[in-house]
Parts: C-alpha cells; structure tokens; sequence
C-alpha cells in the first residue's frame, strides 16, 4: 500500500538525481577518486582472496553456480551477478585493507566496485560508464548515511545498512532502470539488507556484511527491473528505515545534490591496514614518537615526517596517553592481539607498533609482527585521556587524535593528527594508491606482469570501451 504524500518519495527523490545527473556534470576529480577506490579495492582482494572466509563463500557460491555473468577475481571462474559480486566484495573486505568512509567507516569503496566490475562486465559498459556509477552509488550511499551517523552505530546496526544503496544504485545506472525501477530497487534495498555491528567488530562478520550488501543491492536492481514493486516510503514513512536506524537531518539527503561529490570529500583510501578511526591516532604516534626521538618537546602536526627521523627508545617510555575522537564511540579494542580480527580493531596496537616501527603498517597485519615483544610491552603503557575534547559535530571519525609519550626522564613529547594520509579531506595521491597496488596486489598470485597491467588499466580506465581487458588480466588471462 502506498500512503499518500504531498512530495515523491524519498526513494524516487534519489533516483531521480541519480538519473538526472549528465556524466558531464561530474568533476574529473570524481572520477579520478572512483579509480583510486578501485585500485584500493582489488588491493585489498588480493591479500583477502587467501583468507579462508573469503574461501568459503567463494566455493559457497561456486558450488551453487547458475549462468555465468562476471568474473571472480584472481580465480577464472564466472558466476550470476550478484554472485560473483558476493565473492569479490567478501576478498576485499577480509583483509581489512579497504576504503573508508570519514563520516562513519562504511566501506562503500568495496561495494560500488565490485558491483560496478560486475555488472560493467555483463552490460559491455565502458571506463567512463562504470566510474561515473561509482560515484553516483557513492553519492547517495554516502549521503544516507550521513544521516544515520552516529545513531546507526549506537544502536548496533552495520554500515552494510547504507552501503547497499551504493551496490543498488551502481547496479541500476549500468542495468539502465528508469526513474520509477530505480526507485523501487532502491525501496527494496532498505528493507533487505542487515548486519551487527558488533559482529562485524569482533568476527568476520564483518567481510559477511559485506558479500550481503553487493549482493542484496544488485538483486534489487534485478527484481525492480523486471517489475518488482516495493513500498517507495520505506525510507521516510514512520517506523520505516530511517525511524529505525535514527535518521538525522533528513532533508540532508536531497538538498544540494551535485554541489560537491562524497567520493571527492569523504572517501578516505586506507595506506594501512585496519580499523580506519585509528589510522589518524597512528600517525599521531609515530609523529610524537619522532618528536621524542629527536629531542623535541611538541610532535609535528597532520602527516609531518623526517627523511631519518630519529628512533625513541621504548624502554625509556612511562606512558603513552591517547586523546582520540573515537573514543566518544567506545571503540579501541583490546591489546595483544593474536590475528588479523584482533589486531584491525586494536588501537593498542595501533598505537604501540606505530611508536616502534616509524608508523602502522601492511606487516603489522602478520601475526609474528602481534607477538613482537617489544610492540606487546608498549601496550601494556597505553591509557587513555579520561575526558577527551569534546567533538565539534556528530561525527567522530573526522576529528583524529593526539598522543602523548610521557617519558621516564620527566620530558614530555606529543603527536597529532586530525585527518589520515589518504583521505579526502587531506588529499589523495595517486603515488600513494600506486604504492598500495604494487604492495599488495601481487599477493594474488597472478603473473608478475599482470600488477603493472592492471593499474595501468585502472588509471587510464575512462578511456576503455569495456571491462574486457581488465577482467582478463584480474582472471589471469
């Protein structure tokens, strides 16, 4: 049943953006952005593609078959759309080495290119078409859950509640829906996809999250594109989705569209990895650690660093004192941990390996770097400031951390850091993403050539006719 309303619904406001927006209305830099969360994205799904979740939904997946529409990375197989953007979502999001979100650490950079490779793939769309769904998908994924940040999370829902719109609306600008399905897919969207926080936070659950929402997003596209109808007021409507999860700021949703891109301002690509609200607070060590290092009584601010900096001695540290945003969310994990879950969510962790080792990095994912002595010593000195400064708006991963090293001499050395290396707000080079790619990409196994294929392919991809040679090249063809 449809209620009656003065406005269109929510849902067909968004679709009707999303449609009304000329791929020549999108800023170079939008697209530029859509590249680099790609090439983060298939990074990160080749060191996830070993981790045996990812494993078992792949042979889950495989094992059910059904007519092959896209590829599995690094694998060769084909599967059904939604299947094979189940698999690939699930390699990225394992190994914890994804695009955040710097309102609300949704992973929206994981989902829109899985989605987007797929069904890019099927459609014969070309570089161009695939990036500027990208964007688009980011859009309203992004904007929706700026309304739901913080609320989503206090009451325990996962960011998958706002990444399926991501998938739904990549899904239908390639499927090319109209107003009225694209609307629908996006009503169906909200009122089938789930996901704990908690369990995304402490198991990999949260990978699972991840394979549901790609999955559930383009299945919507699919069931509105043959005429499945939902409620479109499912967003807005009392006891509906935005009721549910503590919507904020509603009109927020609409207003503005186009003025500036959420890929561009608030995509964040991760240069290590792990739980993204402490990536900032990493830096922040490292700065202050080198500030004590070398003698000097303040730490150097957001993304200061020395050719040689000097090393400060663990053992003549007393305490290691964390002011950190996030701590308004509760968020920081427990020390020592044992394996990849524990050490993404350990700020400890975090924390102490950045003071030891000049900074967080892709080694401090190996469990013999967690056992490393030194690193487990220096946990056991962090404590956190009792009453951090209070945040200047609601969302809490924007604002970062300081770190102060109390040492045993009685000097005092601190770091700060508001916003990571790699995040919108901050700036994004390429150089960076390229590093990321030649690091971890050839954990796939692939042939030594197909690395430098690839990124090749991605960072000139607006101009490709299809996905064709880019998924030869991640099916090792």
């Amino acid at each position: 049943m449809q209620f009656p309303s003065l406005t269109p619904p929510l849902a067909r406001q968004l679709a009707e953006l999303v449609l009304s927006t000329r791929h020549g209305d999108l800023p170079a830099l939008s697209l530029e952005h859509a590249k680099m969360s790609l090439a983060s994205t298939l990074a990160s799904a080749a060191v996830g593609y070993g981790i045996e979740s990812a494993r078992i939904v792949r042979e889950l997946e495989a094992a059910d078959g059904g007519t092959p529409a896209a590829a599995l990375w690094f694998d060769g197989r084909r599967l059904p759309l939604a299947s094979a953007a189940r698999v690939n979502a699930v390699a990225s999001d394992a190994a914890a080495s994804d695009d955040s979100d710097m309102r609300s650490i949704a992973h929206i950079g994981t989902i829109i290119s899985s989605v987007a490779l797929a069904v890019g793939e099927r459609q014969g769309a070309s570089g161009r078409d695939v990036l500027a769904a990208m964007v688009l998908g980011y859009e309203v994924a992004g904007r929706i859950d700026e309304s739901l940040t913080p609320v989503r999370m206090q009451r325990g829902f996962h960011g998958s509640y706002s990444t399926v719109f991501g998938a739904c609306v990549v899904a239908g600008v390639l499927l090319r829906l109209d107003a009225r399905q694209l609307a629908h897919a996006i009503a169906l969207s909200a009122t089938s996809i789930g996901g704990m926080a908690i369990a995304a936070d402490t198991s990999c659950a949260r990978e699972y999250h991840a394979g549901l929402a790609a999955s559930t997003g383009i299945r919507a596209a699919l069931a509105a594109q043959h005429g499945f109808e939902g409620e479109l007021g499912v967003l807005e409507q009392p006891r509906g989705f935005l009721d549910a999860l503590g919507g904020q700021a509603r009109e927020d949703i609409v207003r503005d569209w186009g003025a500036s891109w959420d890929i561009v301002t608030d995509m964040a690509i991760k240069l290590m990895p792990g739980a993204h609200p402490f990536h900032a607070t990493a830096e922040a060590a490292a700065n202050a650690a080198r500030a004590a290092g070398s003698g000097a009584v303040e730490g150097a601010g957001d993304g200061a660093r020395a050719d040689n900096p000097a090393r400060v001695k663990p053992g003549d540290i007393a305490r290691i004192v964390v002011s950190a945003a996030v701590q308004w969310t509760n968020f920081k994990g427990d020390p020592h941990p044992r394996n990849l879950v524990d050490a993404a969510h350990s700020l400890h962790y975090f924390v102490a390996a950045a003071i030891v080792d000049d900074g967080f990095s892709w080694q401090h994912m190996d469990e013999a770097k967690m056992a490393d002595p030194v690193i487990a010593a220096l946990q056991d000195k962090v404590e956190f400031d009792p009453a951090p400064p209070p945040l200047p708006d609601r969302f809490p991963h924007r604002h970062g951390g300081t770190v102060t090293l109390h040492m045993k001499d009685g000097a005092v050395h601190r770091g700060t850091c508001i916003m990571p290396r790699g995040s919108g707000a901050r700036g994004i080079e390429w150089r960076d993403v390229q590093d990321k790619f030649l690091h971890l990409f050839p954990q796939a196994g692939l042939a030594p050539a197909t690395t430098t294929a690839c990124l090749d392919v991605i960072a000139h991809l607006e101009r490709a006719d299809s996905m064709g040679l880019l998924v030869r090249l991640l099916s090792g063809r």
